[in-house]
């Protein structure tokens, strides 16, 4: 076990794709892939608003059935155990957060729904980032992002910022933009963020480098946020 500090997984416990009747959750590559660099310099700890199961996202299970990671993830009974019993956002006291280095948001569709409004997050968030911690989302994941304030709630966490998300595009091609309570990009440009995206829709994108603030466009994105994590991280403690 790292002894190098602990991050925090805030994942969705929506399970509901809009109206469309499907389900939805988190997307398992945003998952899978950061954990499995995470894990090997930090404690893990996964909470969700309502505590236990976070739903995964059943189309990413068929899309990424064959990758490595995803496989190796979905072989691992402790982690899919602490899938299914995720700790519950307002249960974590004063002093859990306290002991936390930084936050992670992965993406799936679901955090779109439960976690820009979520006040329990956004404190974590605001708490963890106002001490020197470092926070990272990937895809949908900066949905947890947009609304928190920092600066005893006098500005965005996005303000000035670098940062991306899915984008308005990515979210056309997957024809759900009817279906979301709010477009990501969108909402990160009116919080003030300086959203940027890869050249094409897909590709790797990842801002903040340097900075405490890092986040990821898309699934492909999610090995190099998780790095650049792990870069700040190890930048902080130099």
């Amino acid at each position: 076990m790292s002894t190098k500090g602990t991050l925090l997984f805030i994942l969705t416990s929506h399970s509901q794709l809009g109206t469309t009747g499907k389900t939805t959750g988190y997307y398992l590559p945003e998952v899978a892939h950061p954990l499995h660099v995470l894990s090997k310099h930090y404690n893990i700890r996964y909470a969700t608003p309502l505590g236990g199961k976070s739903p995964l996202d059943p189309s990413s299970l068929e899309a990424f059935r064959d990758d490595p990671t995803c496989k190796e993830f979905l072989n691992n009974a402790q982690i899919t155990a602490a899938l299914e019993n995720t700790e519950k956002l307002s249960d974590l006291s004063a002093a859990d957060i306290d002991q936390l280095v930084g936050v992670f948001f992965p993406g799936g569709h679901g955090p779109m729904f439960d976690l820009a409004d979520n006040k329990d997050a956004a404190n974590i968030v605001a708490k963890v980032y106002e001490r020197g911690g470092v926070v990272g989302a990937v895809c949908h994941g900066p949905a947890g992002l947009v609304n928190v304030k920092i600066n005893n709630g006098e500005r965005y966490l996005v303000d000035g910022h670098n940062v991306t998300g899915f984008s308005n595009a990515e979210e056309d091609q997957v024809q759900l933009s009817s279906q979301m309570p709010f477009m990501l990009e969108d909402r990160l440009r009116e919080h003030g963020g300086k959203y940027s995206k890869a050249a094409e829709p897909w590709g790797e994108h990842v801002v903040g480098q340097g900075t405490r603030l890092l986040t990821g466009q898309n699934p492909a994105s999610s090995f190099a946020v998780a790095n650049a994590i792990v870069e700040a991280l190890a930048k902080k403690n130099d």
